[in-house]
């Protein structure tokens, strides 16, 4: 099968959340060398930032899966793609485990967004954009208002409807942050059936639209590496 050639403005988009990403752990940064008031990276405001990032990291990825998989899955690819995915997450783990002891990221972005994939290619081909769209609205809404009597174990964390939110750097469990995921593929699978476009040409068009696409197309590499630079200098800031 040929490939479907890649859409311009998804990557632009990716590029745009990535842009976002980083500032908002420049500010998380600032604060861990007492550069800012010390909260300013989880008051209402930047909260409500990070969780918009991380949402619409997820309702791309969403997109991206009908996209590449919506006629037939193409298993190769996304094995591949998935065991990267995997791997970055499992070495964010290991990281952020020397770097924050037991807050440590068991279950962040990269953990989520590989179990997403999971569901995502599942339902490749099945369901209508309506059922899906119920289904992530549904996620996020008891994502952020169901609490059960759950145990207090990591693998039961991941799950996110516990009582106890644990304390960890980065934490992004399945409800409701499987939710938007969801909702990017009904709306990629409604503007195809519905013969729209998924998404404009381009948001951008050039040198910055080049750069923003650049960043879109190497968007994990970029978010496993920026975190180190961005510690890197504000390091030599403070020792000069």
């Amino acid at each position: 099968m040929t490939p479907r050639p890649r859409l311009t403005a998804l990557d632009q988009a990716r590029g745009i959340a990535l842009l976002a990403m980083a500032s908002y752990h420049f500010v998380f940064d600032l604060e861990l060398f007492g550069l800012v008031t010390s909260g300013t990276a989880l008051s209402p405001f930047m909260r409500g930032y990070a969780m918009a990032i991380a949402g619409s990291f997820l309702f791309l990825s969403g997109i991206s899966m009908v996209l590449a998989h919506g006629q037939a899955p193409q298993w190769r690819a996304f094995w591949r793609r998935w065991l990267i995915l995997s791997a970055a997450a499992a070495l964010v783990s290991v990281a952020t485990f020397f770097a924050f002891g037991d807050q440590f990221i068991f279950w962040g972005i990269l953990h989520m967004m590989a179990a997403a994939s999971l569901v995502g290619i599942t339902l490749s081909g099945r369901g209508s954009a309506g059922l899906l769209a119920v289904a992530g609205v549904a996620a996020i809404l008891a994502g952020a208002l169901l609490r059960l009597p759950l145990g207090a174990h990591p693998v039961i964390w991941i799950i996110g409807l516990q009582e106890t939110r644990p304390v960890t750097v980065d934490y992004l469990p399945i409800f409701p942050w499987i939710g938007p995921y969801l909702l990017g593929m009904a709306w990629a699978r409604w503007a195809m059936r519905a013969g729209r476009a998924v998404l404009p040409p381009v948001f951008w068009d050039g040198r910055i639209g080049a750069t923003l696409s650049w960043a879109g197309r190497h968007s994990l590499a970029i978010y496993l590496i920026h975190q180190p630079v961005l510690l890197a200098l504000i390091w030599v800031y403070v020792w000069l």
